[in-house]
């Protein structure tokens, strides 16, 4: 007799207020899961890019934000930040083969997109509410790592 273990799929979700302790409070959880799951090997990775997405939640919105993390059962990570803002920044407006120059090295931000671009495998946005009732229900912006990476596909 054979028997079948459930994938290991696990789903953490985690309610951030508008503080500027917010980022850091979003790296020590997502190196609390990640290390509790043993996912290592996607740590630095997942905690490097939800510090870049949290901050600019804090930084570009007056409301909170939440954070949820999605071990996927093919062993792809999904992250997701929402937020109270609905505009789309990029790379998350664009599919992921399409590429976007990283900022001019004067410039005072923009390397998040960079960020994204070289270290999550996909990602993507959606704007939540917006319609004829919009309430403004914000965004959420997400990537997934730990899978093969969409350029690689292209190439």
């Amino acid at each position: 007799m054979r028997t079948v273990s459930p994938a290991d799929t696990w789903v953490y979700a985690l309610r951030l207020p508008h503080d500027p302790r917010a980022a850091r409070v979003a790296r020590m959880t997502v190196r609390s899961v990640l290390s509790g799951h043993g996912r290592l090997e996607v740590l630095d990775v997942v905690e490097l890019l939800v510090s870049e997405m949290v901050s600019n939640a804090y930084r570009h919105t007056n409301g909170p934000a939440s954070l949820r993390l999605t071990a996927l059962s093919d062993g792809r990570l999904r992250v997701g930040v929402w937020d109270t803002s609905p505009y789309i920044p990029a790379p998350f407006d664009q599919p992921p083969g399409i590429r976007r120059p990283p900022a001019p090295a004067d410039a005072l931000g923009g390397r998040g997109l960079l960020l994204i671009q070289e270290y999550a495998d996909c990602w993507g946005g959606v704007a939540l509410g917006e319609g004829l009732l919009d309430r403004g229900a914000g965004k959420l912006l997400w990537f997934e790592v730990g899978g093969k990476r969409v350029r690689d596909v292209a190439a």
